[in-house]
């Protein structure tokens, strides 16, 4: 009446649509991340900037807070989302751009830490020339994150693109 449970058509049919939520997971975390990402480069940052430099500074502190579990939560969700569509598929390219948004993790914490962490330093209040020196680096080196989660994106897209067409 049921037929057989575990058959290899179950398994295959289990295996696909596994694959497709990964895919599915992998491109919505990089396209939330990428949409946030580019959101503060294109309006958050420039805008803290133009309240001047020390309500941006006071400004910078609560949103770097926020921001952090947010898009770490979504680069990793997005990578392992990816390995698994790249073990399933076995289609390098899902690797890759995972690859692409989990590298915003280490270039965050190689490369933007030192500047937020000087940021975040009380005694920076009292230099504004260095603030607005280290909140202008800092719209640079966030811009990196920007390009790199857009690539993951696009790559996901591509191969969601040829897959399906």
């Amino acid at each position: 009446m049921f037929g057989r449970l575990g058959s290899t058509r179950d398994v295959s049919e289990s295996r696909r649509i596994l694959t497709t939520i990964a895919e599915l997971i992998a491109t919505l975390s990089s396209g939330l991340f990428t949409g946030a990402s580019i959101y503060i480069n294109l309006v958050e940052h420039p805008a803290r900037m133009q309240t001047g430099i020390r309500p941006a500074l006071a400004e910078f502190a609560p949103s770097y807070h926020r921001a952090t579990v947010t898009q770490v939560s979504l680069a990793v969700a997005g990578f392992l989302s990816a390995l698994i569509a790249w073990r399933f598929r076995s289609d390098v390219r899902w690797l890759i751009g995972g690859g692409l948004l989990v590298s915003v993790v280490p270039f965050t914490a190689l490369v933007i830490l030192p500047t937020n962490k000087r940021l975040l330093d009380p005694a920076t209040a009292n230099d504004l020339d260095l603030a607005e020196k280290l909140l202008t680096r800092w719209g640079r080196l966030h811009a990196v994150r920007s390009v790199l989660s857009l690539a993951s994106l696009l790559t996901f897209l591509l191969l969601l693109t040829r897959r399906r067409g």
